[in-house]
């Protein structure tokens, strides 16, 4: 018996952890406060932060252009009415464009494109502005825009979802089959509008801002809400990102497909009646290269063209760019192309700067934050 003890002592204190060393409580408060500042950053750093380091990049264009035009036409900048005014007709300008800016963004984070919606802008104005439907009044014109434009997203959802088109080739037909169509329904005539409540959509204010940009914020508020806190939007990004993982995650796949081009349709309709409204009149030619413009507003504000990844508030900011550049110009009487050749640099010249990663002033910014403590 007493020769068995001292042999099984040995072997469970060989079985037995190791005693941690003593914590240091200066090292443990240095590491706490070390994460505290992470998480302050984390809206700025890492991947978490691209968005708003991007956003800050795009912001600080508009500020450039601004100073631009406050050197070359420092006679009108100087006037704060002028400067107040100015600033409501590029949002003017802008709120067209960014309706459908937001039905493309949610199409290209899906992982697809649509080179048709200046093509069903047009074809639900037309459409809206037929004597027929006009006998209807407003409600009948609204309804009838909305419809045409929700039908024909449906209509390239289905070709591409269900008929595994590829968007780009599906789209492109739909251009050239809308503009077709608009011109046949009008005679390739330019319809006007005879309602009052239509055409004041564009000259009414409310709290000295015009309708227009109540309707854009409010479209762009409906969509950031619809991707960052909704089931729908999360399917949007994974659709994009991977759509085989999404299928094998139990997401449809070709139905999320088809609801985010019947989306896009939708923001043309809308887009439609605003149109319809600046101008009084709809033609089968109106929202020309709108496709366009929506693309590179949704491209420049950090939506991927491969999918899976984009934000409202930076295809916002694109537009309001493009718009500023516009304005940029008239202002100073530039001609078109001159107007072309400088918009594409900027284009450029924007891409760039939202590709800038400032991992230095971030890791600078966390630095001085444990230092100062």
């Amino acid at each position: 018996m007493s020769d068995t003890l001292p042999t099984e002592a040995p072997e469970r204190a060989a079985h037995l952890p190791a005693q941690s060393p003593p914590v240091d409580p200066a090292e443990t408060a240095a590491a706490g406060e070390k994460a505290a500042a992470g998480g302050r950053l984390s809206w700025w750093s890492g991947d978490n932060g691209e968005g708003a380091r991007r956003n800050l990049g795009l912001i600080g264009v508009l500020v450039i252009l601004v100073a631009i035009g406050a050197v070359t036409r420092s006679d009108l900048y100087s006037n704060p009415d002028w400067v107040w005014d100015n600033t409501l007709t590029i949002l003017k300008l802008a709120s067209v464009v960014g309706v459908v800016t937001v039905g493309m963004t949610f199409v290209i984070i899906g992982g697809g494109i649509d080179l048709s919606v200046g093509a069903i802008v047009a074809l639900a104005g037309v459409w809206a502005t037929t004597v027929a439907t006009q006998n209807f009044g407003a409600g009948g014109m609204i309804f009838t825009a909305l419809v045409v434009g929700l039908a024909v997203g449906l209509v390239n959802g289905v070709l591409i979802s269900y008929g595994r088109l590829v968007p780009f080739i599906a789209t492109l037909a739909m251009l050239v089959a809308a503009r077709g169509l608009a011109a046949e329904i009008s005679g390739k005539q330019t319809q006007v509008s005879d309602n009052q409540f239509i055409n004041g959509i564009a000259a009414n204010t409310l709290l000295g801002i015009p309708l227009l940009v109540y309707i854009l914020v409010a479209v762009v508020a409906a969509g950031w809400v619809l991707l960052n806190r909704t089931t729908f939007g999360r399917r949007t990004v994974a659709v994009g990102g991977n759509p085989e993982a999404a299928r094998l995650a139990g997401i449809d796949v070709k139905r999320h497909t088809l609801l985010l081009y019947a989306l896009s349709g939708l923001c043309c309709g809308i887009a439609a009646v605003m149109l319809t409204a600046q101008a009084n009149s709809a033609q089968a030619a109106m929202a020309n290269l709108y496709e366009l413009d929506a693309i590179a507003a949704a491209i420049i504000g950090g939506t991927l063209l491969s999918g899976g990844r984009g934000t409202i508030v930076g295809s916002l900011l694109g537009v309001i760019i493009f718009s500023t550049i516009t304005n940029l110009f008239a202002i100073n009487g530039l001609t078109t192309e001159a107007q072309n050749m400088v918009k594409g640099g900027i284009i450029v010249a924007a891409v760039l700067v939202q590709q800038v990663q400032f991992r230095s002033l971030t890791q600078f910014l966390g630095r001085n934050r444990l230092t100062t403590r």
